[in-house]
């Protein structure tokens, strides 16, 4: 059912102008008749009161035969509340469920059905009544058995008296307080003589919601509903006090808003009159005093004291002079003398590397180097340090604890995506809107002048038409003439040689020569699989376990998990995809004992499939070498190492070579020349002539939405194509990397490191490297050293010796 929406147009309808139309009308009538079983009438919102009249619209079939047939009748109705919505029909097992037991008694004074099929009521209220018994025909309509309640007429009780008194004067004030004070309204509320109908007409103007007017009518004792409407009434006189006295403030704020606009208009024409501005001059003074407390150099002084006279010349309204002090106020805000004392102690600082990273023995050592030698000479020009490596290994971390280690202040500029030489320089301020770069907000952020400085994501910087924003930082990041660099918006030099910055960056290669030329190259290799199982033991599931908000005892993840962890579900150089999968399985614990559970306690491996899912890192070696022209290389990647596949296949033809896999133009040509040496070595190698002239050779490196180049999988393809023109399979646990020469030499190759952690955590357990590699030999972890059998090659026969096994 609807609410209550228009009011019924009776000749002696009253209405409230505050908020919505009251749908009530005072109706004063002779007595009605009260038949002991009645049409019920279901309603969603709307409650009616003893001898008021109001509209209502009734869409549920029921409720339209129980209101025909009462009206062609000549009988009173029922309306009862529903209890709920769902139930509001009172259709269902039980007669009647989910409606109330009192409702009101009225008479249809007006029956009309609208052009769109709603049914409109006016309807007239009798009297309470309070339901002994439901009943249901078989046309659908709902009756019931009532007892009628009268009401009580309590003559000289003076408790009711003084209630009732209290109550019309609380309502009178209620409708002096509403927008528009109705006077027909206070009238009718005057004239009122019975305090039962005072009660309930008042009840009926008030705007309660379905329920509150259906406690009133439940309340059959008078002195308790009085009660319960000036408990009402009360708390809406409150809100109507409040609303009144916030919209007088408001009309009183506006009031003064707009005298004080309009004096102070006056006051600047007098004063531009007079030629004076004390509102400039006084902003002019506070400027000037914040640029002394700066303490610029001389130079930056002299510009802000010829801006600071510019300034005092102009109006306030001037469009420039917003700019001219928003860069007054830059100027003094910056850092130009403020630096934060150092605190270097090698054994500390030793101490907050160990306590915030695991491993990285060799960059810790090189750090500090770096803090030693800044100890001992403080005025030295010190080195830019580059942290290169793949995602996820700590390169920003580490940023951070140079930074408490040193006792400076941490700010971080990404660069990634950036790609307008005005992003580093700033903009000129004839431009609107223009603003200063990025290193110099970020100084001035951090409000020091010798902050750590981390620039992220280096090799991730563009060029446009606006510039390159690469060239912008050779300035930055050279010791020899950071000390004058100069930004376009501040237009004077700034003094960033007390700056320490600390690149960092994933791939070498796509940071230009020169920039690169200025730093000193750190890397920053990728973590092997014990350093990842004592990283989250140390670390990981610790953040987990308090992010989530639960304890060890209720989630203990022991080391088999975790190895099983790191094997299954995560094939990675650094962390960030092992963190997801232990606060997966934290959040799993977490649910349970949000639930009331104790929490699953220790997880096992075999729980890990239930949690996370099916394995998601297969070892594929043996299925994919188990048919010869199949072998196993080892890749670099921007993320780290990976192993490699190459497969190779012949079908009749002439001799044509087909190569794919989304390879670049270095490793094709490397294919290219593993055939060929190949075809020169095919007497030596035992291979027929006519296997090579009339057959169709066809590579393929599997993964071929993924791009790939580079020439140190020669030896991957030459032993491929070996093995699959001599039907000798590649032996699955050897993996082998290395540039090839068409004399069959084996070239050395870059990352070492990552290639062999690659195969380690592949299970790989031979791995064949070019001997000028030999040097790089201490780079690897001594745990893969042990674990591996490195054997070092200078020519591919050696490779074809150890990779190939004897013929079937």
């Amino acid at each position: 059912m609807n609410d209550e929406t228009n009011a019924a147009t009776e000749p002696n309808e009253t209405r409230s102008h505050h908020g919505d139309e009251i749908s009530h009308t005072l109706v004063h009538s002779g007595p009605a008749p009260k038949p002991e079983v009645i049409q019920i009438l279901p309603m969603r919102e709307t409650v009616l009161f003893p001898e008021l009249v109001m509209p209502v619209v009734i869409d549920q079939p029921g409720a339209i035969a129980s209101a025909q047939h009462a009206t062609r009748n000549k009988q009173p109705v029922g309306l009862l509340l529903a209890t709920t919505d769902s139930e509001s029909n009172g259709d269902g097992d039980t007669p009647g469920g989910g409606l109330h037991r009192i409702g009101t008694g009225a008479n249809i004074m007006r029956y009309v059905t609208s052009g769109d099929g709603e049914h409109h009521l006016i309807c007239q209220g009798i009297a309470r009544f309070r339901v002994r018994e439901f009943i249901k025909d078989d046309e659908g309509r709902l009756s019931a058995k009532v007892t009628w309640l009268d009401e009580p007429a309590p003559e000289g009780d003076k408790h009711v008296d003084a209630r009732m008194d209290n109550l019309r004067n609380s309502a009178l004030e209620a409708i002096e307080l509403m927008d528009q004070p109705s006077r027909e309204l206070a009238h009718a509320i005057r004239s009122i003589t019975s305090a039962a109908l005072l009660a309930d007409a008042v009840a009926g103007y008030l705007g309660l919601k379905a329920k509150e007017k259906q406690q009133i009518l439940d309340a059959v004792d008078l002195e308790a509903r009085l009660d319960r409407v000036q408990s009402f009434l009360d708390y809406r006189l409150e809100v109507m006090r409040l609303s009144r006295e916030i919209n007088q403030q408001t009309q009183q704020r506006m009031g003064e808003h707009q005298r004080k606009a309009m004096l102070r208009e006056q006051m600047r024409s007098i004063q531009r009159e007079l030629g004076e501005d004390e509102t400039v001059a006084e902003e002019v003074d506070r400027l000037r005093e914040a640029l002394d407390d700066a303490k610029l150099p001389e130079e930056a002084a002299e510009q802000t004291e010829r801006e600071l006279r510019r300034l005092s010349r102009m109006s306030d309204a001037s469009a420039e002079y917003s700019m001219v002090r928003t860069y007054l106020e830059l100027m003094a805000e910056l850092p130009w003398s403020k630096l934060s004392k150092d605190r270097i102690d090698i054994d500390e600082s030793r101490e907050i590397l160990d306590e915030d990273h695991y491993g990285l023995d060799k960059i810790k050592r090189r750090i500090l180097e770096h803090l030693a030698v800044h100890k001992l000479n403080p005025e030295g020009k010190a080195p830019i340090l580059c942290f290169v490596g793949p995602p996820g290994v700590g390169k920003t971390s580490l940023g951070r604890s140079i930074a408490r280690a040193m006792n400076r202040e941490f700010v971080r500029a990404s660069l990634g995506g950036v790609h307008d030489e005005s992003e580093i320089r700033g903009h000129r301020r004839t431009y609107v809107g223009s603003m200063p770069g990025s290193i110099i907000t970020h100084l001035r952020k951090a409000g020091t002048r010798n902050p750590v400085f981390m620039l992220d994501e280096m090799d991730k910087l563009g060029a446009s038409a606006h510039g390159d924003p690469a060239s912008a930082l050779l300035e930055v990041l050279d010791p020899a003439q950071n000390d004058s660099f100069n930004d376009h918006y501040l237009g004077v030099p700034f003094d960033l040689s007390k700056v320490m910055f600390i690149a960092t960056a994933n791939v070498l290669d796509a940071i230009p020569g020169p920039l690169r030329d200025r730093m000193e190259v750190i890397e920053v290799p990728g973590y092997t699989r014990e350093e990842k199982l004592q990283i989250a033991k140390r670390y990981l599931i610790d953040r987990a376990l308090e992010q989530a908000g639960i304890t060890p005892e209720q989630c203990t993840i022991g080391d088999d998990t975790l190895a099983a962890l790191i094997s299954d579900y995560t094939r990675e150089a650094g962390l960030r995809n092992l963190d997801r999968e232990i606060g997966a399985i934290v959040r799993h614990a977490a649910v349970q004992v949000a639930e009331g559970k104790a929490g699953p306690g220790k997880i096992a491996p075999e729980d890990l499939a239930d949690i996370l899912g099916p394995k998601r890192v297969d070892n594929e070696i043996a299925m994919r070498t188990s048919i010869a022209g199949v072998s196993t290389g080892l890749a670099w990647t921007p993320a780290g190492g990976d192993i490699l596949f190459v497969e190779a296949s012949r079908a009749p033809g002439s001799g044509k070579l087909t190569i794919t896999g989304q390879l670049g133009d270095v490793m094709k040509e490397s294919a290219q020349a593993a055939l060929s040496l190949v075809k020169a070595r095919a007497e030596d190698l035992a291979i027929e002539q006519t296997r090579l002239d009339k057959s169709d050779i066809h590579i393929h490196v599997p993964a071929g939405a993924i791009k790939k180049d580079g020439p140190s999988a020669g030896v991957a393809l030459y032993t491929a194509l070996v093995s699959l023109l001599t039907d000798r399979k590649v032996r699955a646990d050897v993996a082998m990397t290395g540039e090839i020469s068409l004399r069959g030499q084996v070239l050395p190759i870059g990352g070492v490191k990552e290639k062999t952690l690659a195969a380690h955590q592949a299970g790989i357990t031979t791995v064949m490297l070019p001997e000028r590699n030999r040097k790089d030999e201490e780079d690897i972890p001594e745990n893969v050293r042990s674990a591996l059998d490195i054997r070092y090659v200078s020519h591919v026969d050696e490779a074809i010796e150890i990779a190939l096994s004897e013929i079937d």
